[in-house]
């Protein structure tokens, strides 16, 4: 059995074009963007792929059953809420939505139409993360009382002068761009209790004055903190940034810790690589395990996607 599948949005969504080109369990059929310059360019490349210019002629050809959708931020819930309505599964880029309604929309809209709503949050689908996925749930850490997690970048406020920096298009800075990440992949090593209580700050200063600097409109946080209190008794601490909080490009890390250990799933030379390792109590002695080799088999979001 196989699915036709199609993308809105061909900046971020040229890594769905690609993923479903390669799934032998979807056909890549039709492209969607309002840049006439970029859907030339995908036509090229995937011929066989009808292109529109605007989804609602994409949804009114037919022909598919399922899209991605990876548009700006203030765009997601308006156009899954319509692809939902033309009967159609959805993959919709993180964040969810500009704020927790929005979202909440959404997942109503996917209940309505009995169809599949899934959320971009590809940092599940690694080989360090499906590893630590494993040896938590195996019972390894015992009891979890405690996690950290954070992505902070030493400066890297993306795309200045353009919608990220802009409330009202993107819903906030580093927290709803890079920290939504490390968030997911913490509370999914925990089982995702649910969170009971917040206490968090945000900061705009650095970012304000680079935007000033630079004369362009910018109105988000740059860096952010938060305790969460989860209803299983357990508490996470998070951290995001655009600009500053380490001295690394990019600086991953997401701690979990139980009564009889902990696990670890950072990045490696301030890339984008990762590794997973634990620490255990044997015998007195805090020892620490690597795996010798990460599960072989680990698709990527859009396949589970597809498979779903």
């Amino acid at each position: 059995m196989t699915i036709n599948v199609g993308v809105i949005g061909l900046g971020m969504g040229r890594h769905h074009a690609k993923q479903y080109e390669a799934s032998p369990l979807a056909n890549l059929v039709a492209l969607c963007d309002t840049d006439e310059r970029r859907l030339e360019e995908y036509r090229a490349l995937y011929p066989r792929a009808k292109t529109y210019s605007s989804c609602e002629d994409m949804f009114a050809a037919g022909g598919l059953d399922a899209v991605s959708i990876a548009l700006p931020n203030y765009l997601h819930d308006t156009v899954t809420i319509a692809a939902l309505g033309a009967g159609l599964h959805v993959l919709c880029e993180k964040p969810m939505a500009l704020n927790a309604p929005r979202a909440e929309a959404m997942l109503e809209a996917a209940r309505a139409a009995g169809k599949q709503l899934m959320i971009h949050f590809n940092y599940r689908y690694q080989p360090a993360s499906q590893w630590l996925k494993r040896y938590v749930d195996e019972g390894h850490l015992g009891s979890v009382y405690y996690a950290r997690t954070r992505w902070l970048r030493a400066s890297g406020v993306p795309k200045p002068g353009g919608w990220f920096g802009v409330k009202e298009f993107s819903g906030g800075g580093p927290v709803i761009d890079l920290g939504v990440h490390r968030l997911d992949l913490a509370l999914w090593l925990m089982g995702y209790p649910r969170a009971v209580t917040v206490s968090a700050s945000t900061y705009d200063l650095v970012g304000r004055r680079f935007a000033a600097g630079l004369g362009v409109r910018y109105d988000v946080e740059d860096l952010a903190s938060a305790l969460i209190r989860l209803d299983n008794g357990a508490t996470l601490s998070m951290e995001a940034s655009w600009v500053g909080g380490t001295d690394r490009r990019e600086d991953m890390l997401t701690e979990i810790y139980g009564v009889e250990g902990a696990a670890i799933h950072r990045n490696v030379n301030e890339g984008y690589e990762f590794e997973a390792l634990a620490l255990q109590d044997c015998a007195g002695a805090l020892t620490q395990v690597s795996p010798r080799r990460y599960p072989a088999a680990c698709p990527s979001a859009v396949e589970d996607f597809v498979r779903c």
